[in-house]
C-alpha cells in the first residue's frame, strides 16, 4: 500500500511540474515550425512522460540518509509522439496554432498549479520553523 507524506507529495509535484514543462517545450516547438513544410505536429503523451519519471525516480536513489534524491531531467524527445488526423496543408505542415497555444495554455496551468502547492508546502515549513524558535 503506498504511503502519503511529505516525500512522496512533493516527488508527485515536481513529476508535474517536469511534465508540464516537457508539454510546453513540444509545443513551443511546433509553434516554431509553423511555416515549416512538411513538418509534423508533435505531443507530449503524459503515460509515456509518466513512466519514464517513475523508471528514472526508481534508478536514483539518496546515498545517505540525509540526502535528497535528484530529481530526473525529461527532454522533450522522450515521450513524444506525432499526432495523427490532423488537416495537412499542401505544403504538408499540420501544425495549428489555436491547437497548440490551447495546449501550451493548460500545461501553464498544470505548472502554476504544481508550483502553488509547493509554495504553500514551503510556507507551512518556514512557519514551523519559525515557531519553533
Amino acid at each position: 500500500m503506498n504511503e502519503i507524506n511529505d516525500r512522496s507529495i512533493m516527488t508527485a509535484l515536481g513529476r508535474q511540474l517536469t511534465i508540464a514543462v516537457a508539454k510546453q517545450s513540444v509545443s513551443a516547438g511546433n509553434l516554431a515550425n509553423l511555416d515549416t513544410p512538411g513538418y509534423k505536429t508533435r505531443e507530449a503523451s503524459f503515460d509515456d512522460l509518466l513512466t519514464q519519471q517513475v523508471q528514472n525516480a526508481e534508478t536514483l536513489a539518496a546515498t545517505a540518509p540525509g540526502h535528497i534524491a535528484a530529481a530526473p531531467v525529461v527532454t522533450p524527445t522522450h515521450g513524444v509522439k506525432e499526432v495523427d488526423g490532423l488537416p495537412t496543408r499542401r505544403d504538408g505542415n499540420n501544425v495549428e496554432l489555436d491547437r497548440e497555444l490551447l495546449k501550451m495554455n493548460k500545461a501553464s496551468g498544470d505548472f502554476t498549479a504544481a508550483q502553488t502547492a509547493l509554495t504553500a508546502k514551503f510556507r507551512l515549513v518556514r512557519y514551523a520553523l519559525a515557531e519553533s524558535r
